[in-house]
């Protein structure tokens, strides 16, 4: 099975469970942004379930190109389920897939496939490679690409005691004054998960920084 044929064999599953009625709060729930199938999650991990057992895993460049493809399709499932691909096959990128994900990360931004990129395929890819995090992690963080942004404040968000509270606090401090919602939304975010393994050390910042009320709200959740 080539990707073409992978790429029609997706389609073919996921149509059969189209929906319409579905659809339109989907489409409203993500501000019109996207165009849905109207397949609801529970069904379609289990039409996922269903591809990877005939898909199976792919050589790197293969896996590569069969997610491309699915992000050039209109549909949000089809993203959805590109993501679930990757993360299951995350160990397969190399250093230099990092401009594929900057390219995922910037083309059909949404939260719901930047958070997952950025804490499980960024965080995976730039724990491997850390000569990556001075390259583009500290371009990232003042990208005039918000999701770019985001993703460099949130790639540490399942290293618990691996985090480089320094580079953390470092980022948020150059977006805390920020007035975009998932900005001020994702410092917060990334302050509550880390004060779940150094109290004190997310403490002495929020004390010791101007942050917005919602950074702060949600960093303090678990203080």
């Amino acid at each position: 099975m080539n990707n073409n044929e992978r790429l029609t064999f997706v389609i073919n599953i996921f149509e059969l469970d189209k929906n319409e009625q579905n659809a339109i709060p989907m489409r409203k729930y993500m501000k019109g942004h996207f165009e849905f199938l109207g397949i609801k999650s529970p069904e379609r991990r289990e039409l996922a379930r269903l591809i990877f057992k005939e898909v199976g895993k792919l050589p790197r460049e293969e896996m590569i190109d069969f997610i491309n493809g699915l992000w050039d399709l209109p549909e949000r499932e089809y993203q959805y389920f590109a993501i679930d691909y990757l993360v299951k096959y995350t160990k397969l990128l190399e250093e230099a897939d990092v401009q594929f994900l900057e390219y995922l990360i910037t083309t059909k931004s949404w939260w719901d496939t930047v958070d997952i990129i950025a804490s499980k395929c960024v965080g995976h890819l730039f724990s491997n490679y850390p000569t990556l995090v001075a390259e583009y992690c500290e371009r990232w963080a003042i990208s005039e690409n918000m999701w770019l942004r985001r993703t460099a404040i949130l790639f540490q968000l399942k290293y618990k005691e691996k985090t480089d509270h320094e580079l953390l606090f470092r980022i948020i401090d150059k977006n805390a004054q920020d007035n975009e919602f998932f900005i001020r939304k994702g410092i917060g975010w990334a302050l509550r998960e880390y004060s779940k393994t150094n109290r004190d050390a997310v403490a002495a910042f929020i004390n010791s920084h101007q942050l917005s009320n919602l950074s702060k709200r949600e960093g303090q959740k678990y203080l």
